[in-house]
């Protein structure tokens, strides 16, 4: 498995979803910064960024303030 992805978290860091696979980091940091705003709305509370390829998570971060 390669590209790039989120994974949707809910308020207890339970996933809850994930999004569509990106070829790089670049382009789902540039998807993210268009949807995360629909994705609080539907109850995502964080995502984590994950390196499919590595099997690793990059980073994780809150959407609301």
């Amino acid at each position: 498995m390669s590209g790039y992805g989120w994974t949707y978290l809910d308020s207890y860091g339970e996933e809850v979803g994930h999004s569509a696979r990106f070829e790089d980091s670049e382009a789902a940091e540039a998807w993210m910064g268009d949807s995360w705003r629909d994705l609080l709305e539907n109850g995502v509370e964080a995502v984590a960024l994950v390196d499919h390829a590595r099997q690793r998570t990059l980073y994780r971060m809150g959407l609301s303030d």
